[in-house]
């Protein structure tokens, strides 16, 4: 690591624990998702919106933290890029809920389960791996682990698509359908974008 004369301001590690913490959060509520009925999906999709203005809040803040702050714990872009990534899989997965409501999803195909256990993981995993950024400790088999996960979120999308273009739904479905499967599937890549920048940070930082 780095030997610096100058204090940092630490109070970005917290912040972005903070964050992903929420992600759990939401990752959470699309569990819960999965076993509701149509009558119950509005008002997952009301706490999954307040999460994700939790976590709109949580980004500001780490924003506002970097505007105002002299010494960073690391580069100021990797913070912005780091907040950025973290709040975009925040966005995905309330965007999925979302759809699954206006949408007026009927039942999700099979598959979907698999996506978002995936995500569930992942969001486990960048959990665990935000504190340790004050140490940049024990941080490689995350990212590793995420990158994998995400090469499997690949595998289960195209086995989604191949499924909802097999001609046992009609073309409206398959457009809906497929939208929710994308976001999803942009979730999975936002997760792959964090672990990026936190091996990018980590390697700045060696």
């Amino acid at each position: 690591m780095r030997f610096r004369l100058t204090p940092r301001e630490t109070s970005f590690y917290d912040m972005f624990a903070a964050s992903a913490d929420n992600i759990v959060t939401g990752s959470k509520l699309l569990m819960e998702l999965l076993g509701a009925d149509s009558s119950a999906r509005a008002e997952i999709a009301e706490r999954m919106r307040a999460a994700e203005h939790a976590g709109d809040d949580a980004t500001h803040a780490i924003f506002h933290q970097l505007n105002s702050s002299f010494i960073t714990p690391f580069d100021r872009e990797d913070i912005y890029r780091l907040a950025s990534s973290l709040d975009d899989i925040m966005d995905f997965m309330e965007e999925a809920v979302d759809l699954v409501v206006l949408y007026q999803v009927e039942e999700l195909p099979k598959g979907v389960e698999q996506q978002i256990e995936v995500l569930a993981r992942a969001a486990e995993l960048t959990a665990e791996a935000m504190p340790n950024l004050r140490t940049m400790t024990n941080l490689t088999e995350y990212w590793i682990e995420v990158n994998r996960l995400e090469n499997q979120a690949d595998q289960i999308h195209r086995k989604l698509l191949a499924h909802l273009f097999n001609g046992k739904y009609d073309a409206i479905e398959v457009l809906k359908l497929k939208q929710i499967v994308d976001v999803l599937e942009e979730a999975a890549d936002a997760f792959e974008h964090v672990a990026n920048t936190v091996e990018t940070i980590a390697v700045k930082e060696s």
